[in-house]
């Protein structure tokens, strides 16, 4: 098993844990995809995949809706994605990918919150190269093989795929299959598993750290405040680090 396994395995934080921060992402995906390639999923791939995502998460159409009419809105302001780098107290490093209409106030508050975190907010590329970016794709286990689907897929770019159990207590007790590959092969894989009538019930794209730090449940806990306060702010989409 590869490094995308460890980290799935062994994750402690529960990102977009709260069901308003998710839809509100999956909310500024959509805008952002039909502004980017227009409304028809059949011919924006990056569309589709949103609406899978959405699904996934079992979002409401009316809410699907109301963000679809917002990317028609010509009057509507454009969402930048930007990131952001810096460490976090004991010399944890973090990545935060943002979406915002209002780039001086997403500055300001990251800042703000690194500041009151203990942690240091750095410059472009102080911490990226401590990952690696990646595409991921979920599709249900079914009567699938592993072994036999990665290498049935090896053609398509992948260079990782493993089982995964569903978390006890979910509602959904189906083992689903997690399939990792460059960041560049998004569109080569999420084509491969369409065109053999792969159900993709969630795909999008990851930043895998190429090595962790293990700190004391003590630590841990400064770290995680850092964490939980970035991941509050509307305009921040995802949020990495290299915690063990």
């Amino acid at each position: 098993m590869g490094r995308a396994f460890e980290l799935r395995k062994g994750r402690k934080l529960k990102r977009w844990s709260k069901m308003a921060k998710t839809f509100s992402r999956i909310g500024k995906d959509i805008v952002m995809a039909i502004k980017e390639g227009g409304t028809e999923p059949d011919s924006n791939a990056k569309l589709r995949a949103v609406m899978q995502n959405a699904k996934a998460a079992n979002m409401p159409k009316e809410i699907v809706e109301r963000a679809i009419k917002k990317a028609k809105d010509k009057d509507t302001s454009d969402y930048k994605e930007g990131t952001f780098e810096g460490y976090g107290p004991h010399g944890v490093a973090i990545m935060i990918e943002t979406a915002t209409d209002n780039n001086n106030r997403t500055v300001a508050s990251v800042r703000s919150a690194f500041s009151k975190g203990g942690g240091n907010m750095g410059t472009t590329g102080s911490v990226e190269f401590m990952f690696e970016r990646k595409c991921h794709f979920k599709i249900p286990k079914g009567e699938l093989d592993p072994e036999e689907l990665e290498f049935e897929l090896i053609d398509a770019g992948i260079d990782e795929l493993f089982e995964e159990e569903p978390e006890e207590g979910a509602e959904d007790q189906t083992s689903t299959i997690m399939i990792y590959g460059p960041f560049e092969s998004f569109g080569t894989i999420q084509k491969a598993l369409e065109e053999r009538k792969f159900e993709i019930s969630e795909s999008g794209y990851e930043r895998i750290p190429t090595t962790t730090t293990k700190l004391s449940e003590e630590d841990e806990a400064e770290v995680d405040k850092l964490l939980e306060k970035l991941e509050e702010d509307d305009d921040v989409m995802n949020v990495y680090h290299t915690m063990g």
